[in-house]
């Protein structure tokens, strides 16, 4: 049986899985020092700086080992992988283990929360929406990332794979259908609906028939928390994979168990959770049906919500209804995935690519470049100027503008991407270079699984009739009216070269930059953290109440600061503990990666912060004595040397009581 992952995004490397052993681990990606003061990446709103956690960003690491060949599939709970990560990852790899682990076995794939990182990429248009190239905040998913890999790799033993599929309803929304009506009437009749419902799932066990993890797939944008949240979050999918592993590692907390549990991102490009669909905010009546825009307020008016009250409400939905519907396929999953594994990867120039289409007509793909309908945004999140999507005409005070600043493009790149009008000519660039462009695959029997967002971010890829639509899809479809064709052509070498047994035929392809230079940090360093006199770093402001009930419960706690690097499984901001009766000692029932917890971090005047715990209190929450703790770091100058050091604070002992009256 051949089993194969299409990786949407990224270099060209086709693996086909089928196995016999496996094994697979997580690692928290570090919540790193000044985090709070980074810009999420996926909104590319520059307001949206992270000033707490709602709940921790992970990655997850499979490897999958035939006895002679294997292959590493990572999900990450970021927005995407860029092309910087994945180069440190492979380096970090090739210092431990040499060859094993290499540019055609290794696939990482982001989950697509907006509500991550920014600052991880080396080109000029993800540096300057995400306040430029910031180490702190590299150098955290790169480590989380590696460590993920090597704890699966300390832990490998004999397994098996089973697959299952299934569709999912109520859970998704396509954001341009008026696009996809674009598209011809016969290939939409082979679809039931103008979104992918499918989920897949791959059943992990031991040869016993334990079970010891899940990777699954289902095409959704994470983006249930909207962009006016600014608390560090996985957002839907990674509310999915907390709801498994907590049912699957009873007891445990929050990355704790042995369970593992992994919601990949698909071809998930136009399709929203957002499924009471777009209205403007300010009159509740439907937003314009061809370019998603309000008669007064435009685009930024323009909203999607639900299906919940806020976005938190809408998180929880949907991650539980994608959990739900991975359970209940994992639980029934019989059809066993065996044979070998095999890979191959080529790297590819994407602005130069020649398509043959037809016996009589070959096109060519384009140098990279933006519409005016990529600054729109989408109903998911707006842009802020007076852009609308479904522009097929430029603007001259906005061409202006930009091709003063970046470069106006050339004919020959305008007329190759007619009709769409370019702002943002970024292929003609030269500081940094232009990216280089990569694809990957991999092929399952007669299925094909996108794996979305994986191994370096190349935007979008609609079909051709979709583009020349050119709403926020099409615009964002950067090698042209003819990508889609171009990495069809190059997938399908690809498949060939495995199954003729021809891989190492392959040309290598032109290697990607490593830039040392031009990586420019727009962010300030960090001041020293001050105090009111007479006070402590830790002290809590407002105390809690004597008892509550199973509501919400918040807590004020520290004047605090620097939340420095705190990258293992351990550690954490936020505790809420319990005291065990019998031996008088504490036990931690929930931390900042808890479903039930939110840490908000407000930087003040004077360079005075505060933070602030809430812990909402399930109905599960035994009866007893509780008390919540933070921990976090301070800096301070020696002389003239900062020093960073730690504290902690704790509230007042409080009881959990199903009555006031006990």
């Amino acid at each position: 049986m051949l089993f194969t992952f299409f990786c949407h995004f990224g270099e060209t490397v086709s693996i086909v899985l089928e196995t016999v052993f496996t094994i697979f681990s997580e690692s928290i990606l570090s919540i790193f020092k000044y985090s709070f003061v980074i810009e999420n990446m996926g909104y590319a709103n520059t307001q949206q700086k992270a000033a707490g956690i709602h709940t921790r960003l992970y990655s997850r690491a499979f490897i999958i080992d035939d006895g002679s060949r294997r292959v590493v599939f990572v999900t990450a709970d970021v927005g995407m992988i860029s092309q910087r990560v994945r180069l440190e990852v492979l380096q970090a790899l090739q210092q431990k283990y040499g060859d094993v682990y290499r540019q055609d076995n290794v696939v990482l794939s982001g989950t697509h929360t907006h509500c991550g990182p920014g600052g991880y990429f080396q080109y000029t248009l993800f540096m300057i929406s995400s306040g430029g190239f910031i180490k702190t905040s590299i150098q955290p998913l790169v480590d989380g990332i590696v460590k993920s890999i090597n704890r699966a790799h300390q832990n490998m033993r004999p397994g098996r794979i089973y697959r299952n599929r299934g569709e999912l309803d109520h859970s998704s929304i396509n954001r341009s259908p008026h696009s996809y009506l674009n598209n011809p009437e016969d290939e939409r009749l082979r679809y039931k609906d103008n979104t992918d419902n499918q989920v897949l799932v791959l059943k992990f066990t031991d040869l016993d028939g334990d079970g010891i993890g899940m990777l699954s797939w289902f095409a959704v944008h994470a983006v249930s928390m909207n962009y006016t949240n600014r608390l560090v979050s996985s957002d839907n999918m990674g509310y999915a994979s907390y709801l498994l592993e907590q049912d699957k590692n009873p007891g445990e907390l929050p990355g704790q168990g042995s369970f593992v549990a992994a919601f990949s991102s698909s071809n998930l490009g136009d399709v929203s959770p957002n499924t009471r669909g777009p209205v403007c905010m300010n009159t509740g009546l439907p937003c314009d049906y061809l370019n998603s825009s309000c008669p007064v307020g435009g685009t930024k008016m323009c909203a999607a919500f639900g299906p919940g009250d806020d976005m938190f409400e809408s998180t929880r939905i949907i991650g539980q209804n994608i959990y739900r519907k991975a359970k209940e396929l994992y639980a029934t999953a019989v059809d066993e995935v065996t044979g070998s594994v095999q890979s191959a990867h080529q790297w590819v120039n994407m602005t130069d690519v020649s398509v043959q289409i037809n016996d009589t007509h070959t096109v060519r793909t384009c140098k990279p470049a933006l519409g005016h309908s990529f600054a729109a945004g989408t109903t998911d999140g707006g842009g802020d100027l007076n852009f609308t999507q479904g522009a097929v005409e430029g603007d001259p005070f906005w061409d202006g503008i930009v091709g003063v600043l970046l470069g106006k493009p050339s004919n020959e790149t305008k007329e190759c991407h007619h009709p769409k009008p370019i702002l943002f000519n970024t292929g003609e660039m030269n500081t940094p270079l232009p990216q280089l462009i990569m694809l990957k695959m991999l092929i399952m029997d007669t299925e094909v699984v996108i794996a979305g967002l994986s191994n370096v971010y190349t935007h979008y890829i609609t079909t051709y009739e979709e583009y020349q639509v050119q709403r926020y899809e099409g615009a964002s479809t950067i090698y042209g009216p003819h990508t889609l064709s171009a990495y069809l052509q190059k997938y399908r070498g690809l498949a060939r070269a495995i199954a003729q047994n021809q891989v190492s035929e392959l040309p290598v392809g032109p290697e990607p930059p490593f830039f040392m230079e031009s990586l420019v940090s727009l962010l300030p360093a960090a001041p020293v953290d001050r105090k009111p006199a007479n006070t402590s770093f830790g002290e809590v402001l407002q105390q809690v109440y004597p008892i509550y009930r199973q509501v919400g419960l918040t807590c004020g706690v520290p004047q605090g600061s620097e939340l420095v690097q705190n990258s293992e499984r351990d550690k954490t901001f936020v505790t809420v503990e319990i005291l065990d009766n019998r031996t008088e000692t504490w036990e931690v029932v929930h931390t900042d990666a808890s479903w039930e917890t939110r840490f908000h971090w407000l930087k003040g005047s004077n360079q005075q912060s505060n933070a602030t715990i809430q812990w909402f209190i399930p109905p599960s929450a035994p009866s007893g004595s509780y008390r919540i703790r933070h921990f976090g770091h301070y800096k301070a100058l020696k002389g003239l040397r900062p020093i960073i050091s730690p504290y902690e604070g704790s509230s007042d002992v409080f009881r959990v009581a199903s009555s006031f009256y006990y």
